[in-house]
């Protein structure tokens, strides 16, 4: 039965094979019980029977020839690069689409080969210096004796480049250097939109880590004080101010105020709390200041807790993820075998080193983007991305995968339905006053105010909202003041 759980960030994968490989590895380590390796989020969840220290782990990982690094438990785990920059992509094209365009009008009769030295002269940086990194890769999975995509990327894409150079000093017309650079540009350009699919993905958690804030106003003998996050502890008072961020799960001792949790709830129209209540960190203070007691703090808050579970949903695999991971353990030596068997084929055929190299890099070249191990991770991240965008927190990837079936959706209530921002629609003063002069009282009652009720006031209101004095709140029920000389009250 595991007992603890361990999160790492790894980097240096690429394919379904680095993932088995990863896991393998981690699997190995004395004390661990289960092993979940995501290729979209880099995240390794690891599941331990005993204790077992991060370094053991790290060092696991890094002997596979990839890197590590721990995910603190009160820290997001999600990545938070930018994408690859798309100039290498575009560079990559810019090389590899002149030396193809001539194959692509050749079948209409269009001749327009460019030289040989050309060619080779535009393939070269694509090969040398913008895939190095894949051939860098490719080396060491073979030399782990488990060979990746990028060893298929490697293997076809030097052959073919080695082979055209070896015709072009021949003095042979047929060159290859076409394939060797664009497949080369086209893994550039998948790498770029998986990195991208991940950065956008990871969007909506950045966004629900900002709710809480890095820094808090601490009471302590009487005094406020503005302190970091980190220094605050269980039991100790925070003062909330009008506008912020609550930062911590706690409960209210002093103060009373509505506060807006549809982002952690749903609930669109704000709730009314006072000394007693349950306040949750990220819930944002529309009214009256607030003294909360700490409770909770970090990754064991609600926020924090939610932010946790849409991870895991991200990092968890749907079953159609785990066939293809298990088919692309042995797609890639099944490849490696398929070229050799070509090569050693049309050579016992005796059509020449030349062409049976070229039927052999073929295969590889066929091979190489393979995207089994990809469209599926890159799939599920892309809708828990949609969803998050949209409001919808998914926690269970399962369920998600079954999402395509559903028919129909029931709500409890209206609420949850609506924007959490109402307008008003219509008014009417009944006794003494015309409409505009009702509407500019009680949108100055109101002003300075972050309720949304309030709001709706303000911005119906076509003029400047008169000066309110002497205004008190009553919570539950609305507030009063003195407004050009008249004592009113609105609730």
């Amino acid at each position: 039965m595991p007992l603890g759980e361990q999160t790492l960030n790894i980097g240096g994968m690429t394919c379904a094979s680095c993932v088995g490989r990863v896991e393998k590895t981690l699997s190995r380590v004395p004390g661990v019980a289960d092993v979940q390796v995501n290729l979209m989020t880099a995240l390794a969840t690891i599941h331990t029977q005993h204790e077992v220290a991060p370094d053991d782990l790290v060092a696991a990982v890094e002997r596979a020839g990839y890197t590590a690094s721990p995910v603190m438990p009160d820290m997001p785990g999600m990545d938070m690069s930018h994408p690859e920059p798309f100039w290498r992509v575009a560079l990559g094209l810019a090389l590899a689409v002149p030396i193809t365009l001539p194959m692509l009008a050749a079948p209409f009769g269009v001749m327009i080969m460019l030289p040989g030295w050309v060619q080779a002269a535009l393939a070269s940086p694509v090969l040398l210096w913008l895939g190095a990194g894949i051939t860098t890769a490719g080396l060491k999975s073979v030399r782990m004796l488990s060979p990746s995509m990028d060893a298929l990327v490697a293997m076809g894409t030097w052959a073919a480049y080695l082979l055209s150079l070896g015709l072009l000093v021949n003095g042979a017309p047929d060159l290859y250097f076409d394939s060797a650079a664009l497949v080369i540009a086209l893994v550039l350009l998948g790498r770029y939109l998986e990195s991208r699919a991940r950065h956008q993905a990871s969007i909506a958690l950045r966004d629900l880590a900002k709710l809480r804030p890095e820094r808090a106003t601490r009471r302590r003998d009487g005094v406020d004080e503005d302190v970091d996050m980190a220094a605050v502890r269980v039991g100790d008072l925070v003062v909330v101010k009008p506008g912020a961020a609550v930062p911590v799960d706690g409960e209210v001792v002093e103060g009373h105020s509505d506060l807006d949790q549809s982002t952690l709830t749903g609930e669109s129209l704000p709730v009314a709390v006072c000394v007693g209540a349950a306040v949750m960190a990220g819930a944002i203070n529309l009214s009256g200041l607030l003294v909360v007691r700490t409770q909770k703090l970090g990754g064991e808050t609600a926020l924090g807790t939610l932010i946790r579970l849409v991870e895991a949903a991200q990092a968890a695999k749907p079953a159609v993820q785990r066939l293809a991971d298990q088919i692309s353990l042995y797609f890639v030596p099944a490849v490696f075998l398929i070229a050799c068997g070509t090569l050693g084929f049309w050579l016992w055929e005796g059509v020449g080193f030349a062409l049976a190299i070229v039927n052999a890099v073929s295969v590889l070249v066929i091979a190489c983007p393979c995207a089994l191990g990809l469209a599926a991770p890159a799939a599920v991240m892309a809708g828990l991305g949609a969803a998050a965008r949209h409001g919808i927190l998914i926690r269970d990837v399962a369920a998600f995968a079954q999402a395509g079936g559903i028919r129909s959706i029931v709500f409890d209530k209206t609420g949850t339905l609506t924007e959490g921002k109402p307008r008003l629609i219509a008014h009417h003063a009944v006794v003494g006053l015309a409409d505009e002069a009702m509407l500019s009282l009680a949108a100055g009652l109101q002003a300075g105010s972050l309720h949304p009720l309030a709001i709706a006031l303000m911005e119906a209101a076509a003029k400047p909202a008169p000066v309110c004095h002497d205004m008190q709140e009553y919570p539950g029920f609305g507030v009063g003041g003195t407004v050009a000389g008249r004592a009113l009250k609105l609730g």
